[in-house]
């Protein structure tokens, strides 16, 4: 994993010089691109690395490997991927629904297959996913950006709600939990922090940074838009679209099948492994919830936040430290390779995808 994160940094650096002989008459250009490229790709991939080079320095490679060809259960792994594919599909077919209000109807295959791409396109600049399936619907089925951007916006408005209500259910019905663990280990809070590694500190406190710079430039990026006012026209009918959605229970239906499709996805792989099939759906669900918020750190996939976040409340649960390093290791790098595998294969049947003419729509 790591090779293919400094090869990833090396090509890019390689990149930028290339482009940097080509464009000497413009010195001034080409820093200001040079420094929204180490901001935007490289710092991503840098803070992943770091991270996941804190977590797993020392660690013996050969018992990673042994735990994936003889202990690992790979049939409930190879069961988890459909519901993987299937939370993306359902994403496709509830954006498709958002469109539709706002006068823009693309083909069911162009928008899944947008999706598909955008994951993937994610994991090389975080967040660059969410204008890559907009112009992918531009492209070939000529739907408006501006109003596919302000679907998006209310498609994240929707799961975020949805996410801040599964995380306070789960939290109450949890709380038990958590109890009766710090009474069993005579445990409290203030000795959890003590025991806190600065290390530990130090992880938190630059994913913390690192999400204040997104907002930063996220902001940035907003402001131009707002001086844009077919843009910002846009971005607003997008975000009254779902008052005017036909099929609100459909829509419905299709969010809590995308969120119950991520959650499926996820939990089969606990029983991949002795030391986590009996874990529990309480656990699965914390494990979850806490996993989809440190993806918010701007690292590729959340290849690092991830990883210290779910093995963190792994611990708390009793599953011992080197085995839940394996599994957040495992379980992220397969399926993550699943969205660069549905990356490839959108991008090969968009090849062959013919383009629709907006007049002829």
């Amino acid at each position: 994993m790591f090779k293919i994160y400094f090869m990833t940094i090396r090509i890019l650096i390689i990149s930028i010089r290339i482009f940097a002989v080509s464009k000497k008459s413009n010195i001034f250009a080409f820093c200001m691109k040079k420094n929204n490229v180490v901001i935007k790709v490289l710092m991503p991939l840098i803070l992943g690395a770091g991270i996941l080079y804190w977590m797993y320095r020392g660690e013996d490679w050969q018992t990673i490997s042994r735990l994936m060809t003889d202990e690992m259960d790979w049939t409930w792994m190879l069961l988890s991927f459909p519901f993987g594919i299937l939370a993306q599909m359902f994403r496709g077919w509830r954006w498709r629904q958002t469109l539709e209000p706002v006068g823009e109807r693309p083909r069911n295959a162009t928008s899944i297959h947008a999706i598909f791409l955008s994951y993937a396109a994610s994991l090389v600049i975080p967040r660059v996913g969410e204008f890559t399936r907009c112009g992918v619907l531009s492209r070939y089925d000529g739907v408006s950006f501006p109003k596919a951007l302000g679907t998006v916006v209310t498609e994240r408005a929707i799961d975020s709600l949805l996410v801040m209500g599964i995380t306070t259910v789960v939290l109450l019905l949890e709380m038990s939990t958590f109890g009766t663990f710090f009474r069993k280990t005579g445990t409290s809070l203030d000795n959890i922090l003590h025991h806190f590694s600065w290390a530990g500190y130090l992880v938190v406190a630059i994913s913390l940074v690192a999400i204040l710079v997104m907002l930063h430039f996220l902001l940035r990026k907003l402001s131009i838009y707002n001086k844009v006012r077919a843009t910002l026209s846009g971005i607003w009918q997008g975000v009254i679209s779902l008052k005017d959605v036909r099929n609100i229970p459909l829509f419905v239906v299709f969010t809590l099948a995308i969120w119950g499709s991520y959650f499926l996805h996820y939990y089969l792989t606990f029983f991949c492994f002795d030391f986590t099939a009996g874990l529990g759906i309480g656990c699965a669900l914390v494990t979850f919830i806490v996993g989809s918020i440190a993806v918010i750190v701007p690292t590729p996939n959340g290849a690092g936040p991830w990883h210290f976040a779910v093995k963190t409340m792994l611990i708390l649960y009793g599953v011992a430290d080197e085995k839940a390093l394996y599994f957040v290791l495992i379980v992220h790098t397969i399926q993550t390779l699943l969205v660069v595998a549905l990356g490839i294969y959108a991008w090969t049947a968009l090849l062959f995808t013919k383009r629709i003419n907006p007049k002829n729509t």
